[in-house]
């Protein structure tokens, strides 16, 4: 678990929080959408960082998405 790891998990974080807000703000619901979506992922990397654990595709072998 390195600094930039959590800083970028914090950064997509905040840019979901934004962009949900924007959505709310603008009757926009794809975008509220979207940014519940970067919330979510950005805090399950942060809860995985904090195990200590991989995320997938750090170990060389490539990610399922």
């Amino acid at each position: 678990m390195t600094i930039f790891d959590k800083a970028k998990a914090k950064a997509e974080e905040l840019l979901g929080r934004a962009e949900e807000l924007y959505g709310q703000s603008h009757g926009d619901a794809a975008a509220t959408v979207a940014g519940e979506a970067h919330v979510q992922k950005a805090e399950a990397e942060e809860e995985t960082l904090a195990h200590g654990e991989h995320l997938p595709g750090e170990d060389g072998t490539a990610a399922a998405r």
